[in-house]
C-alpha cells in the first residue's frame, strides 16, 4: 500500500445507499466506511473537485429497488457544477451511464473510488477506469462489503474485510491502495 497518494481530481461514490447503510441489514463496518466516505465528500467540497454519486437500481424484490427506502442515497448531494447523481443498473459505473463522458468534460484524470459492495460494484468501476487509462486511489478503510457465506460443501465463509482485500487485490498492481481514506488529497479538476 502506497504512503501518500498525489492528489486526486475526482470522488467516486459507489451505491451508498440506505439498504447497505442502515439497520440490520446493513453491511459490516458501515458506519466506520461511512465516516470515511463522508470525510472524503467533505474535503473534496473544499477544494472543488468533482464527485459523483453512482446509485445502483436494484431488480424488483432488491433492498436497492428503484423507489424504495432502500434505493435511497444515504448520505446528502450538493447538486451542482462539481456534483453529480448517476443511476446505473450494472455493477460498473460506466456501463450504460454517463460517466465517462463527465469525467472526460470536466478534464478528470485522476480519481479515487470509493463505498460498496468492494468486490462488486466498486471492483468493476474501478476496473473500468483502470482500462480507462484513469489513475485509480482506493482507500482499503473507505470501501465495504458484506461476509461472503460458505459455498455448498464448504465449511467456512469469507469475512467481509477479507473480501474487501482480495477485491483490491484483483486490481493489480495499477491501482493505487492506501490504508486511510485520510491520506488522500484532492485538486480541483483542470478542464
Amino acid at each position: 500500500m502506497d504512503a501518500t497518494p498525489q492528489p486526486v481530481e475526482a470522488l467516486i461514490v459507489v451505491d451508498v445507499q440506505s439498504a447497505f447503510f442502515e439497520g440490520e441489514e446493513a453491511a459490516p463496518h458501515a458506519a466506520a466506511v461511512q465516516e470515511r466516505v463522508e470525510d472524503l465528500i467533505d474535503r473534496a467540497r473544499a477544494v472543488g473537485a468533482l464527485i459523483v454519486h453512482l446509485q445502483n437500481d436494484g431488480a424488483p424484490g432488491t433492498p436497492d429497488e428503484p423507489g424504495t427506502k432502500g434505493w435511497e442515497l444515504h448520505l446528502p448531494v450538493v447538486p451542482g457544477p462539481r456534483e453529480a447523481v448517476i443511476r446505473k443498473t450494472v455493477d460498473d459505473g460506466f456501463d450504460g451511464t454517463q460517466l465517462g463522458e463527465l469525467l472526460a468534460g470536466s478534464g478528470v484524470r485522476s480519481l479515487v473510488v470509493c463505498g460498496v459492495m468492494s468486490e462488486m460494484c466498486v471492483l468493476a468501476t474501478s476496473r473500468t477506469a483502470l482500462e480507462r487509462e484513469y489513475r485509480v486511489v482506493l482507500p482499503h478503510d473507505a470501501h465495504g462489503t458484506y461476509d461472503v457465506p460458505p459455498a455448498p460443501g464448504e465449511t467456512e465463509g469469507v469475512p467481509a474485510a477479507m473480501a474487501s482485500r482480495v477485491a483490491e487485490w484483483a486490481l493489480g498492481d495499477e491501482v493505487e491502495i492506501v490504508a486511510y481514506a485520510k491520506d488522500v488529497t484532492f485538486a480541483e479538476p483542470r478542464g
